[in-house]
Protein backbone atom coordinates (compact mmCIF):
# COMPACT_ATOMS: atom_id res chain seq x y z
CA UNK A 1 0.00 0.00 0.00
CA UNK A 2 2.92 2.92 0.89
CA UNK A 3 4.75 2.02 -2.65
CA UNK A 4 1.33 2.64 -4.54
CA UNK A 5 0.51 5.80 -2.49
CA UNK A 6 4.67 6.76 -3.08
CA UNK A 7 4.25 5.91 -6.96
CA UNK A 8 1.10 8.41 -7.32
CA UNK A 9 3.07 10.90 -5.04
CA UNK A 10 5.45 10.67 -7.95
CA UNK A 11 3.52 11.26 -10.43
CA UNK A 12 1.45 13.63 -9.13
CA UNK A 13 4.93 15.30 -8.55
CA UNK A 14 6.15 14.84 -12.04
CA UNK A 15 2.96 15.86 -13.75
CA UNK A 16 3.00 19.31 -11.87
CA UNK A 17 6.27 19.82 -13.27
CA UNK A 18 4.97 18.72 -16.63
CA UNK A 19 2.70 21.52 -16.74
CA UNK A 20 4.76 24.11 -14.58
CA UNK A 21 7.37 23.82 -17.86
CA UNK A 22 4.51 23.69 -20.28
CA UNK A 23 3.27 27.05 -19.18
CA UNK A 24 6.63 28.61 -18.73
CA UNK A 25 7.12 28.00 -22.43
CA UNK A 26 3.43 28.71 -23.95
CA UNK A 27 2.17 32.94 -24.38
CA UNK A 28 -0.81 32.42 -23.28
CA UNK A 29 -0.34 35.39 -20.36
CA UNK A 30 -4.13 34.17 -18.58
CA UNK A 31 -2.48 30.83 -17.88
CA UNK A 32 1.03 32.09 -16.70
CA UNK A 33 -1.21 34.36 -14.55
CA UNK A 34 -3.50 31.64 -13.17
CA UNK A 35 -0.83 29.25 -12.06
CA UNK A 36 1.91 31.69 -10.71
CA UNK A 37 -1.46 32.63 -8.19
CA UNK A 38 -1.57 29.13 -7.60
CA UNK A 39 1.68 28.56 -6.86
CA UNK A 40 2.25 32.12 -4.92
CA UNK A 41 -0.42 31.18 -2.73
CA UNK A 42 1.17 27.69 -2.05
CA UNK A 43 4.58 29.36 -0.90
CA UNK A 44 6.21 28.40 -4.08
CA UNK A 45 7.57 31.81 -4.77
CA UNK A 46 10.50 31.37 -6.62
CA UNK A 47 8.42 29.05 -9.31
CA UNK A 48 5.53 31.75 -9.42
CA UNK A 49 7.48 34.47 -9.73
CA UNK A 50 9.67 32.82 -13.05
CA UNK A 51 5.94 33.53 -14.58
CA UNK A 52 5.57 36.69 -13.46
CA UNK A 53 8.49 37.88 -15.00
CA UNK A 54 7.16 37.03 -17.99
CA UNK A 55 3.88 38.68 -18.02
CA UNK A 56 4.08 41.74 -15.50
CA UNK A 57 4.35 44.15 -18.49
CA UNK A 58 1.72 42.68 -20.27
CA UNK A 59 -0.48 43.51 -17.60
CA UNK A 60 0.07 46.86 -17.16
CA UNK A 61 -3.46 49.23 -16.94
CA UNK A 62 -5.54 46.05 -16.64
CA UNK A 63 -7.54 45.10 -13.33
CA UNK A 64 -5.33 42.35 -12.15
CA UNK A 65 -1.97 44.91 -12.20
CA UNK A 66 -2.38 45.45 -9.10
CA UNK A 67 -2.66 42.11 -7.22
CA UNK A 68 0.36 40.83 -9.92
CA UNK A 69 2.66 43.43 -8.49
CA UNK A 70 1.92 42.87 -5.27
CA UNK A 71 2.42 39.23 -6.07
CA UNK A 72 5.64 39.89 -8.14
CA UNK A 73 7.12 42.10 -5.07
CA UNK A 74 6.48 39.78 -2.43
CA UNK A 75 8.00 36.80 -3.90
CA UNK A 76 10.97 39.11 -4.10
CA UNK A 77 11.16 39.35 -0.41
CA UNK A 78 9.84 35.79 0.26
CA UNK A 79 12.57 34.57 -2.00
CA UNK A 80 15.37 37.10 0.15
CA UNK A 81 16.17 38.98 -2.75
CA UNK A 82 15.90 42.03 -0.91
CA UNK A 83 17.12 44.62 -3.31
CA UNK A 84 14.30 43.40 -6.18
CA UNK A 85 11.96 43.94 -3.52
CA UNK A 86 12.41 46.79 -2.07
CA UNK A 87 12.72 48.36 -5.77
CA UNK A 88 9.49 47.24 -6.69
CA UNK A 89 7.52 47.62 -3.63
CA UNK A 90 8.54 51.71 -3.92
CA UNK A 91 7.55 51.59 -7.39
CA UNK A 92 3.93 49.66 -6.00
CA UNK A 93 3.91 52.63 -3.35
CA UNK A 94 4.24 55.08 -5.64
CA UNK A 95 1.75 53.21 -8.56
CA UNK A 96 -1.00 52.23 -5.80
CA UNK A 97 -1.23 55.06 -3.15
CA UNK A 98 -5.15 54.01 -2.68
CA UNK A 99 -4.35 50.14 -2.23
CA UNK A 100 -5.80 48.36 0.55
CA UNK A 101 -2.17 47.00 1.16
CA UNK A 102 -0.03 49.96 0.77
CA UNK A 103 1.25 50.13 4.44
CA UNK A 104 2.46 46.58 3.76
CA UNK A 105 3.97 47.17 0.67
CA UNK A 106 5.52 50.58 2.44
CA UNK A 107 6.59 48.41 5.42
CA UNK A 108 7.86 45.47 3.46
CA UNK A 109 9.86 47.92 0.98
CA UNK A 110 11.49 49.69 4.41
CA UNK A 111 12.02 46.28 6.33
CA UNK A 112 14.05 45.54 3.17
CA UNK A 113 16.48 47.84 3.18
CA UNK A 114 16.68 46.52 7.65
CA UNK A 115 17.46 42.88 6.21
CA UNK A 116 20.28 44.34 4.14
CA UNK A 117 21.86 45.96 6.37
CA UNK A 118 25.71 44.21 7.46
CA UNK A 119 27.26 43.32 10.53
CA UNK A 120 28.40 46.72 12.90
CA UNK A 121 32.00 45.47 11.88
CA UNK A 122 31.03 46.34 8.38
CA UNK A 123 30.69 50.01 6.43
CA UNK A 124 27.58 50.75 7.46
CA UNK A 125 26.05 52.86 4.25
CA UNK A 126 23.00 49.93 4.30
CA UNK A 127 22.45 50.59 7.89
CA UNK A 128 22.49 53.87 7.71
CA UNK A 129 19.69 54.03 4.47
CA UNK A 130 17.44 51.42 6.42
CA UNK A 131 16.87 53.53 9.19
CA UNK A 132 15.85 56.82 6.98
CA UNK A 133 13.43 54.41 4.78
CA UNK A 134 11.84 53.19 8.06
CA UNK A 135 11.79 56.45 9.66
CA UNK A 136 10.01 57.46 6.41
CA UNK A 137 7.61 54.62 6.73
CA UNK A 138 6.70 55.94 10.70
CA UNK A 139 5.90 59.18 9.74
CA UNK A 140 4.11 58.30 6.94
CA UNK A 141 2.46 55.31 8.43
CA UNK A 142 1.58 56.42 12.21
CA UNK A 143 -1.38 54.33 12.48
CA UNK A 144 -0.22 51.19 10.99
CA UNK A 145 -0.32 47.75 12.13
CA UNK A 146 3.43 47.59 11.72
CA UNK A 147 4.46 50.91 13.09
CA UNK A 148 5.63 49.20 16.47
CA UNK A 149 7.68 46.56 14.68
CA UNK A 150 9.42 49.44 12.47
CA UNK A 151 10.06 51.67 15.10
CA UNK A 152 11.75 48.53 17.09
CA UNK A 153 13.80 48.06 14.03
CA UNK A 154 15.17 51.67 14.21
CA UNK A 155 16.04 51.29 17.74
CA UNK A 156 18.16 48.53 16.99
CA UNK A 157 19.84 50.13 13.80
CA UNK A 158 20.77 52.94 15.85
CA UNK A 159 22.47 50.66 18.33
CA UNK A 160 24.11 49.16 15.69
CA UNK A 161 25.37 52.43 14.17
CA UNK A 162 26.35 53.88 17.71
CA UNK A 163 28.47 50.69 18.26
CA UNK A 164 30.14 51.73 15.06
CA UNK A 165 30.97 54.49 15.27
CA UNK A 166 32.11 54.03 19.41
CA UNK A 167 34.83 51.14 17.77
CA UNK A 168 36.03 53.58 15.49
CA UNK A 169 36.51 56.12 18.05
CA UNK A 170 38.25 53.43 19.97
CA UNK A 171 40.42 52.87 17.78
CA UNK A 172 42.43 55.45 17.58
CA UNK A 173 42.87 54.62 21.38
CA UNK A 174 44.13 51.49 21.03
CA UNK A 175 46.35 51.80 17.56
CA UNK A 176 48.30 54.27 15.97
CA UNK A 177 51.63 54.68 14.71
CA UNK A 178 53.36 56.15 17.83
CA UNK A 179 52.38 55.19 21.14
CA UNK A 180 48.96 55.27 19.80
CA UNK A 181 46.86 58.10 18.33
CA UNK A 182 45.94 59.77 21.96
CA UNK A 183 45.31 62.98 20.99
CA UNK A 184 43.11 61.90 17.58
CA UNK A 185 41.11 59.79 20.35
CA UNK A 186 40.33 62.49 22.44
CA UNK A 187 38.92 64.22 19.34
CA UNK A 188 37.30 61.30 18.29
CA UNK A 189 35.11 60.62 21.59
CA UNK A 190 34.57 64.17 22.28
CA UNK A 191 32.61 63.67 18.12
CA UNK A 192 31.37 60.67 18.92
CA UNK A 193 29.95 61.98 22.88
CA UNK A 194 28.25 64.90 20.71
CA UNK A 195 26.54 62.59 18.22
CA UNK A 196 25.50 60.67 20.50
CA UNK A 197 25.00 62.38 23.62
CA UNK A 198 22.79 59.59 25.03
CA UNK A 199 25.06 56.96 24.46
CA UNK A 200 25.48 53.73 26.39
CA UNK A 201 29.31 53.65 26.15
CA UNK A 202 29.40 56.99 28.04
CA UNK A 203 31.39 55.81 30.82
CA UNK A 204 33.31 53.81 28.92
CA UNK A 205 34.25 57.05 26.97
CA UNK A 206 35.04 59.27 29.80
CA UNK A 207 37.29 56.77 30.95
CA UNK A 208 39.27 56.67 27.72
CA UNK A 209 39.64 59.73 27.19
CA UNK A 210 40.67 60.34 30.69
CA UNK A 211 42.84 57.17 30.05
CA UNK A 212 44.28 59.25 26.73
CA UNK A 213 45.21 61.81 28.57
CA UNK A 214 46.95 59.80 31.10
CA UNK A 215 49.26 58.38 28.64
CA UNK A 216 49.95 61.56 27.08
CA UNK A 217 50.88 63.39 30.46
CA UNK A 218 52.84 60.21 31.86
CA UNK A 219 54.91 59.91 28.49
CA UNK A 220 55.16 63.06 27.97
CA UNK A 221 58.43 65.40 27.20
CA UNK A 222 58.95 67.74 30.17
CA UNK A 223 58.05 70.84 28.24
CA UNK A 224 54.28 69.37 27.54
CA UNK A 225 54.03 67.57 30.53
CA UNK A 226 52.31 70.34 32.77
CA UNK A 227 49.94 71.42 30.44
CA UNK A 228 49.03 67.56 29.77
CA UNK A 229 48.44 66.61 33.46
CA UNK A 230 46.17 69.14 33.80
CA UNK A 231 44.07 68.26 31.06
CA UNK A 232 44.50 64.76 32.28
CA UNK A 233 43.18 65.84 35.93
CA UNK A 234 40.13 68.04 33.96
CA UNK A 235 38.87 64.49 32.04
CA UNK A 236 39.18 62.78 35.67
CA UNK A 237 36.83 65.23 37.45
CA UNK A 238 34.40 64.70 34.09
CA UNK A 239 35.09 60.77 34.49
CA UNK A 240 34.28 61.12 38.74
CA UNK A 241 31.07 63.55 37.89
CA UNK A 242 29.11 61.16 35.51
CA UNK A 243 30.07 57.83 36.99
CA UNK A 244 31.55 58.73 40.87
CA UNK A 245 31.79 54.67 41.90
CA UNK A 246 32.58 54.39 37.72
CA UNK A 247 33.54 50.28 36.94
CA UNK A 248 36.80 51.73 36.61
CA UNK A 249 37.53 53.04 40.03
CA UNK A 250 40.10 51.23 41.29
CA UNK A 251 42.26 51.80 37.73
CA UNK A 252 41.74 55.81 37.23
CA UNK A 253 42.47 56.47 41.11
CA UNK A 254 45.30 54.59 40.64
CA UNK A 255 45.84 56.62 37.46
CA UNK A 256 44.88 60.04 39.65
CA UNK A 257 47.46 59.22 42.07
CA UNK A 258 50.25 59.30 39.69
CA UNK A 259 49.23 62.38 38.02
CA UNK A 260 49.19 64.19 41.34
CA UNK A 261 52.94 62.98 42.21
CA UNK A 262 53.86 64.76 38.38
CA UNK A 263 52.35 67.70 39.49
CA UNK A 264 53.89 67.84 42.53
CA UNK A 265 56.82 67.83 40.90
CA UNK A 266 55.95 71.04 39.06
CA UNK A 267 54.82 73.08 42.85
CA UNK A 268 57.81 74.70 44.17
CA UNK A 269 58.87 73.50 47.79
CA UNK A 270 58.83 76.42 49.86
Amino acid sequence: MKKIVASVLVLVFLASCSEYQRVLKEEDIAKKYKLGVELFEAGKYEKANRLFLQIVPKYRGKPQAEKLMYMHSKAFYETKDYMSANYRMERFVEAYPKSERIDEMAFLAAKSYYQISPPYSKDQTETIDAVEKLQEFINRYPDSEYFEEANAMVQELDAKIEKKAYEIALQYHTTGPFHRDYNSAITAFDNFLEKFPGTRYKEDVLFYKFDSAYQLAVNSVPWKQKERTEKAFTFYKNLKRFFPETKYLEQTDAMHEELQDIKNNFTPKS
